[in-house]
């Protein structure tokens, strides 16, 4: 089993993009509230995110059926 709790650097490694575009996508409306804010920073419930991913992102070129 994954870890429970996830911080901005690991979202940001699970949707290979930077930290800061994290944050982007944390202001918006349908991405997933922070489980809580400690001093650190905000950390999210990997499952939110998780199930974030599977609603929002669209699947990379490299997913699922090879085109070629």
């Amino acid at each position: 089993m994954g870890k429970p709790l996830m911080g901005p650097y690991e979202i940001a490694r699970r949707l290979d993009v930077s930290r800061q575009r994290v944050q982007q996508l944390a202001r918006y409306p349908t991405f997933p509230k922070p489980y809580a804010i400690l001093r650190a920073g905000k950390v999210w419930r990997t499952e939110d995110i998780e199930q974030w991913i599977a609603e929002h992102r669209q699947p990379s070129p490299t997913d699922g059926d090879d085109q070629s």
